[in-house]
């Protein structure tokens, strides 16, 4: 039987935002359980060694965060074998970038299974748990597109628009029962393999504090959960401070 101090969940947990979430409430003393889809298995078990040689405990589990199935066995399988929940973080972000009139409607709805409907999965499910105990937190990872649309990104401003809307709606009927909603906008580009990758002058915006630092964003995360119920956050905006707003 793992330590029964309590586990948090990072669904989606890739090499920048994830897994600093992940490490970051492994230092925590919560054994963290971190997400993918199962072809990402060998990463997911790769970061979880990681955790582990840092001194923190991590599970490594290939889930679709959008299938309902997989999500609810998920969080049955953490509660039984692993702790209770008490921290669940959404952080799935399917960004693409298409003209209106070149997106399918596969690409569409692929997009808003994996930025909303499979929030939902997740925040229903840690909430199941959570509820009868009357405490946990569930943080979702929003980004600009959740606050405004920008040409080309309808899919993805949709999507982050019906997760920013959940969270909100999530807030207001689990914060009497004790389980703190938090949703964070990620305002800005942040500094992982895939940004260094598509922007030129990324190193250029590093050196000058222009990224988003996933050590840092996952600061904000822990706080999160730590903030006492007289004082709770529920939208908390992050971005460099050279980032146009």
């Amino acid at each position: 039987m793992a330590d029964r101090q309590g586990a948090a969940l990072i669904v989606g947990a890739g090499d920048a935002t994830g897994g600093a979430i992940a490490r970051a409430f492994a230092r925590e003393g919560l054994t963290t359980c971190i997400t993918r889809r199962a072809r990402h298995l060998e990463d997911l078990e790769s970061l979880a060694a990681a955790i582990e040689a840092d001194g923190g405990t991590a599970r490594a589990f290939g889930v679709d965060a959008r299938e309902e199935a997989e999500t609810i066995a998920l969080v049955d399988r953490i509660e039984a074998e692993v702790g209770p929940l008490e921290v669940c973080v959404f952080n799935i972000g399917a960004n693409v970038n298409f003209p209106i009139t070149e997106m399918t409607a596969r690409v569409y709805q692929k997009v808003w299974e994996m930025a909303a409907y499979a929030g939902f999965l997740a925040g229903r499910e840690a909430a199941r748990v959570m509820s009868p105990r009357g405490r946990g937190t569930i943080i979702f990872t929003g980004a600009t597109a959740a606050i405004r649309g920008g040409s080309r990104y309808a899919a993805f401003a949709g999507a982050k628009h019906a997760l920013r809307a959940l969270a909100q709606s999530m807030a207001r009927e689990l914060g009497p029962k004790g389980i703190h909603v938090a949703h964070v906008v990620i305002d800005g580009a942040i500094d992982s393999a895939f940004i260094r990758e598509m922007l030129p002058d990324a190193d250029a915006r590093r050196a000058r504090d222009g990224l988003l630092v996933p050590d840092e964003i996952a600061k904000n995360y822990v706080w999160l959960h730590r903030q006492h119920r007289s004082a709770w956050t529920h939208e908390l905006d992050l971005r460099p401070w050279c980032e146009t707003w």
